[in-house]
């Protein structure tokens, strides 16, 4: 088995060196989304909802040029600066994952890039 890189023209460029998700098989591993809107081109600042909200906008569009959804997702990772805030992101997140939900891990770090508020990773497999 070969790894193939996914990149999505409908989410944001990555800013190092990283790609949107790496393919190995079956499996799918798309890196952390920040609230980055592309097609504004401009960080989505307004509350935790509409950052959460941008944040799985972006990975469902990685998911979406894979070939994947948001049903095949196994796992996902959420990283905030504010745990107060889990509740909220909880609400916008369940609008995604409305069945079968995956194995997941919220974490409250001390700082993301760009200064954002919440960071989203997810695997996924057929």
């Amino acid at each position: 088995m070969q790894k193939e890189i996914i990149n999505s023209p409908a989410a944001p460029a990555p800013i190092g060196p990283y790609n949107h998700a790496v393919k190995f098989g079956n499996m799918l591993f798309v890196s952390g989304q920040i609230p980055f809107n592309q097609e504004r081109n401009e960080l989505i600042t307004s509350g935790i909802q509409d950052e959460t909200r941008q944040c799985l906008e972006n990975v469902k569009a990685i998911l979406s040029t894979a070939g994947y959804g948001f049903g095949n997702v196994l796992k996902a990772t959420i990283f905030i600066t504010d745990m107060g805030q889990f509740s909220q992101i909880n609400e916008v997140y369940a609008t995604y994952f409305t069945e079968n939900e995956p194995a997941r891990e919220c974490v409250q770090v001390a700082a993301l890039p760009r200064g954002v508020n919440v960071e989203i990773s997810v695997i996924a497999a057929k």
